[in-house]
């Protein structure tokens, strides 16, 4: 993991995405690895090059990690923080002047983990005062108290908006599965944060010490949305779009989403150190795993997704669905005890550095296609393409003691 994640993934980014004529990095690199400088600049991307470079440096502690997150960082906050509204914008040009402004509360949210990481390895308390303004950004515009859930995008102005995707592939829904699992992210890490800096979650302690008890209570909300509202108490995956009412189709399981809530719903009870929540979370963690487990095949990977009203799969096996798959079930294996889980990640592994890992160029492929090609069509970098799953893989496995 160490070798994968110093040669190949990380010295990509440096070497080929660093954008040394406009600043920051590329907007986007083919999967043919022609650089396309004059694309615009997404906020997910800028953010999640952040949280990976400075988790890097903070575990590795590489010089030219903590420059890499410092220019991620610095960009960030030049370029995508909105000055005016609070928030920031979803996209820039390749000059770094805004070109799409709705505040996408997922893409916050990824801001957030951002920059609660760079705190995290640093010590910068800017940094950590710009993840906790965004957290109250999110709180106060996008959360909906009536309904309990989180708002999927609003204008500018934190307006209502009409089309809150975060993509073309998905539905319009104004409460998704995958936004509230990438807001207990960071709001799990900047808790972690907050903790690691000596801070205690008090009620009504200091200011910061309120906060952390705020961010706490939010994540642990989080988590009942997670088994009340967003579990599927028939099947154990967890269901992906709704409206304001939590009323969906229920119609497609995302067997990559699964494996990653899996471990990131535990991360979170964990992190907060509620024994009666672990022992409520526990339960399902496991089995939204082994739900996702469907999704596995017999070459190592897992599959994508499943419409069940149609019955059809998307036998792509996407490089991020394998590196949550490798996560998740070294999690089963750490904390169950499940021995089964851990020959699953190792075959996993091991499918990954057969048909995704470019040894040639540096980074990963897209995807490996159901007929069993690269897939050269899905960008090398870009906006949905960083070096967050994998950089991530690699460092949980470092990291963890088992």
């Amino acid at each position: 993991m160490r070798d994968v994640l110093t040669n190949n993934i990380l010295p990509y980014w440096i070497n080929n995405v660093t954008d040394h004529e406009n600043g920051g990095f590329y907007g986007r690199i083919d999967g043919y690895e022609n650089v396309h400088p004059e694309a615009d600049k997404g906020a997910v991307m800028n953010a999640r090059i952040l949280w990976s470079f400075a988790a890097s440096y903070r575990v590795l502690k590489k010089r030219e990690y903590l420059e890499t997150a410092r220019r991620a960082k610095d960009y960030i906050e030049a370029h995508f923080l909105d000055k005016e509204y609070g928030g920031l914008y979803w996209s820039v040009d390749y000059k770094g002047n805004p070109v799409d402004t709705k505040k996408q509360t997922y893409a916050i949210g990824f801001a957030i983990y951002g920059f609660s990481e760079y705190a995290r390895a640093t010590g910068d308390k800017e940094a950590l005062a710009v993840a906790l303004s965004l957290y109250d950004d999110i709180e106060r515009h996008a959360f909906d108290a009536e309904n309990n859930g989180y708002v999927e995008a609003l204008t500018r102005e934190w307006a209502p908006i009409a089309d809150m995707r975060l993509s073309d592939k998905d539905e319009n829904g104004s409460r998704t599965m995958n936004t509230h699992l990438h807001i207990i992210e960071p709001y799990t890490n900047l808790y972690r944060c907050m903790k690691e800096m000596g801070i205690s979650p008090v009620e009504h302690g200091t200011e910061g010490e309120q906060t952390m008890w705020r961010v706490g209570k939010s994540a642990e909300n989080l988590l009942d949305i997670f088994i009340n509202k967003l579990l599927n108490k028939q099947t154990y995956h967890l269901d992906l779009f709704f409206n304001d009412k939590w009323e969906g189709k229920r119609n497609v399981e995302s067997y990559g989403h699964d494996i990653e809530a899996s471990w990131l719903l535990h991360e979170a009870a964990l992190v907060l150190g509620d024994k009666k929540m672990l022992q409520r979370v526990e339960p399902v963690v496991r089995r939204v795993a082994f739900a996702a487990d469907e999704g596995l095949r017999k070459d190592g990977a897992m599959i994508y997704e499943h419409w069940k009203d149609t019955g059809r799969q998307d036998l792509q096996r996407q490089w991020w669905v394998e590196c949550e798959t490798v996560i998740g079930h070294i999690n089963l294996y750490q904390h169950f005890h499940i021995e089964e889980a851990l020959d699953i990640a190792v075959r996993c592994w091991s499918f990954i550095q057969k048909h995704l890992i470019d040894e040639q160029h540096g980074e990963w492929y897209w995807a490996m296609l159901e007929d069993g090609t690269v897939d050269h069509d899905g960008d090398k970098a870009g906006f949905w393409k960083c070096p967050y799953h994998n950089s991530r893989m690699c460092l949980e496995l470092i990291e963890r003691d088992f």
